[in-house]
Parts: C-alpha cells; structure tokens; sequence
C-alpha cells in the first residue's frame, strides 16, 4: 500500500461514510426478514455473505418462503441484479490494468453506493493505484456494514419491536441512493416506468410482476435514451 493507495483509500471513505449510514437499517431488515423466512442462523449468514445484494436477498424471500421453483429464485435475483451489469461496464475502463484477482474482487464488492459516489471520480486520476485505494475502501467499508448490520438482524430477530418500522428506513436510504440517479431523464422514465408497472401487475403469480416491472422499466429507459439520441441527431 503506497502514499497514493492510501490517499485514494482516505478520499474514497471520506465520500462514502454519510451514506453508508443508511446501509445500517437496511442491513438490520434483511437480517430479520431471512430469518423471518424461515432461514437459520447459518444460512442467513451464509446468504448475506454470498449474494451480498439488499435488493436480490429481499426479492427472493417471499419465493424461497413459499416454495418457490428454484429457476425463479434464480430468475428473480438475476433480473433484480441487472443493473449491476450496467455499472461495472461503466466503470470497467477504471480498473485496465489490474490484476485478475483484482477485478474479481471489485466485482462482488460493486455496490449502488459506491458506485453513484465513486464512479466520476475513478476517472479524474491517471494513477491506477489511487483509483484502486478510492474504489476498495468505501467498497470494504460498505460490505463490512452490510454484514456486521445482517448480523445484528439475524441474532436479534426476535428481539426487535415491530413497531421500530426499520422497513421505512429502509425505503429512504434506497430513496437517497436513487435521488442522483434520477437526475437523467432516461433514468427517471425507467424508474416511473418500472415502479408503476410492479404495482399495475403485483397481482401475477409467483411474483412474476416485479420482473415484468422491471423488464418494462428496462424497456422503457432504452426507448427513451433511442428518443434523446434522435432528436440530437
């Protein structure tokens, strides 16, 4: 770790701390919410450690508790991650140069926040070791409280009163991280798009309307970034 690792390091969890805040919520929910599912201890743990994915982990459960086939947990947690494609071939060109070990590990650690916050800057340095310092600290911060958060979640459970409504925080630190990103058009009209055709459709079997929300908010945003593009031509 040289000067310019660690300078990048600081700058990158300086950035990241306000927001990681509402991570704390969030994390706590879904601790509650697997084990309220009917998962163990262990496997809570276990799922929070492997898909590391607040909105994946929170889809699936309903299917999971229900019996669900396992190609639509798989289906569901596929498309709520879609966007993750998205943001790690945005930011893909940042990491050129790094090691294979290094990008797998960017990879799993890639979340909303980081990338939100951190993606513009990566590109505002020329140096790939404080680009790689600014990227791993806020991402080794963030998952550090997802876990440390699930875990508080899973072994308090049955300790948390209801009536703490957690699961509205949980909506405003989704709304805060959601707020940059609607400053696009494109990104509002996919949003509209997407949250009103999950509503129109909830009443599809096995869940099938949050993916065809979702397919439709996808749909959506392509038309109308098509529809920009036209009329600048």
């Amino acid at each position: 770790m040289n000067e310019s690792f660690k300078r990048g390091a600081r700058e990158g969890f300086r950035l990241m701390l306000p927001m990681s805040v509402g991570l704390i919520p969030w994390a706590i929910v879904t601790g509650v919410a697997m084990r309220s599912s009917g998962l163990s201890a262990l496997e809570s743990m276990g799922m929070n450690l492997i898909v590391f994915a607040g909105t994946a982990q929170l889809g699936t459960l309903p299917l999971i508790a229900s019996g669900a086939p396992l190609w639509l947990i798989v289906l569901t947690a596929l498309v709520l991650n879609l966007r993750f494609v998205i943001f790690s071939a945005a930011i893909a060109p940042a990491f050129h140069g790094q090691s294979w070990s290094r990008r797998i590990a960017s990879s799993y650690l890639l979340v909303d926040g980081v990338f939100i916050l951190c993606s513009e800057k990566l590109f505002n340095s020329d140096d790939p070791q404080w680009r790689w310092g600014f990227y791993l600290a806020p991402a080794l911060w963030c998952w550090f409280v997802w876990q440390l958060g699930g875990l508080a979640g899973v072994l308090g459970a049955g300790v948390i009163p209801k009536d703490w409504s957690l699961e509205f925080m949980t909506t405003i630190a989704l709304t805060v991280m959601l707020v940059p990103m609607a400053q696009l058009r494109t990104m509002m009209v996919a949003a509209l798009v997407g949250g009103l055709g999950a509503v129109a459709l909830r009443g599809l079997p096995l869940k099938l309307g949050v993916i065809a929300g979702i397919a439709l908010g996808i749909a959506a945003g392509f038309a109308a970034d098509w529809h920009d593009r036209r009329g600048q031509a």
